[in-house]
């Protein structure tokens, strides 16, 4: 007999029913797989089209926005706009908050092509997002949400196919993109308890400008660990996900060019660090800051806020964060 592989559409619309929730979310998530087919598509066919290069203009952030970064922010707010869910988006390369429909169901913060510094070799980048729903319970303010009030979370790896949602209290699950460009076969994430296969992830070269306390840990435990860094954090926590570790991102705070001190980390809280964080805790693990705080706790005051990033299996966040938090 034969058989066939459960798709996305399913299981979530699985999911909906069986937490008695509406199908808005359906339609949300719809619109977010057809922008990641089609920035995968821009991706995939970039060196032929001219599209891998830098676009000439810098971002909010002050950094070089490659051509692929506008491509992907244009086509994901499309699609958003298009659902009519959307109340206000976030997007790493917009300077101001994004209104879409002042009478949709959701906010997102999403992070459209993490990773740029990838582009022009062709590796794995990401798409990252998370989503907050609006107060259905009174009038809606509009304020920002910590990534606690997420109810949902996820990352497309581009251009590999693979997907992997944080759904709230029920778990993180990866998904793969079949030949019919269809996600299928989930597979629910657990962090690894036994070390045997858990890995360490930072940027090596970053580390003497680290606290103390950070690069004290990483003395004491990288001999224990494989080491591997990719240079796109949903690359490098795609593999965290899988096979345990702790991918990590201090704040910089001992550079030669005081300038490029980092003191508050260089990750943004609400479309980067409370992501990957979200989907962690679905997944048995946890994630702080710098102080050794939950990121998932930090209340936002700025949109493009900023953060330091410790997330992975619990018994190593937990650790560093107790190093973190002395005096």
């Amino acid at each position: 007999m034969s058989r066939f592989e459960q798709t996305f559409d399913h299981f979530l619309l699985e999911h909906q029913e069986r937490y008695n929730r509406t199908y808005h979310f359906l339609i949300l998530m719809d619109a977010l797989i057809s922008a990641a087919k089609r920035i995968q598509y821009y991706y995939l066919t970039g060196a032929l089209k001219g599209n891998l290069g830098l676009a000439g203009s810098v971002n909010v952030q002050g950094e070089n926005v490659m051509r692929m970064d506008q491509i992907a922010h244009e086509i994901t707010i499309h699609y958003l706009e298009k659902s009519g869910r959307i109340i206000q988006a976030v997007s790493e390369e917009s300077k101001e908050i994004i209104t879409l429909n002042p009478d949709g169901r959701y906010f997102i913060y999403f992070d459209p092509l993490d990773g740029s510094s990838n582009i022009p070799h062709g590796l794995p980048v990401g798409f990252l997002f998370g989503i907050a729903k609006k107060n259905l319970d009174g009038p809606e303010d509009n304020h920002l949400r910590a990534g606690k009030d997420y109810i949902a979370a996820g990352m497309f790896v581009i251009p590999t196919g693979t997907f992997t949602l944080g759904l709230r209290d029920a778990g993180t699950w990866r998904f793969h993109i079949d030949e019919t460009m269809t996600f299928v076969k989930p597979r629910k994430m657990v962090l690894p308890q036994a070390p045997a296969t858990w890995e360490l992830s930072f940027n090596a070269a970053n580390r003497r400008t680290f606290s103390e306390r950070a690069r004290s840990w990483i003395d004491e435990h990288e001999d224990k660990y494989a080491f591997r860094y990719l240079g796109a954090l949903a690359g490098d926590f795609h593999r965290v996900l899988a096979n345990g570790g702790l991918f990590m991102y201090p704040a910089i705070v001992n550079h030669p060019d005081p300038n490029k001190n980092r003191p508050e980390g260089k990750l943004r809280l609400m479309y980067e660090a409370a992501v990957v964080a979200f989907m962690c805790r679905e997944a048995g693990g946890t994630a702080v800051d710098e102080r050794g705080m939950p990121i998932l706790d930090i209340q936002p005051q700025r949109h493009h806020q900023r953060t330091a990033l410790y997330v992975g299996s619990r018994e190593l966040v937990e650790d560093i964060a107790h190093r973190l938090k002395e005096e």
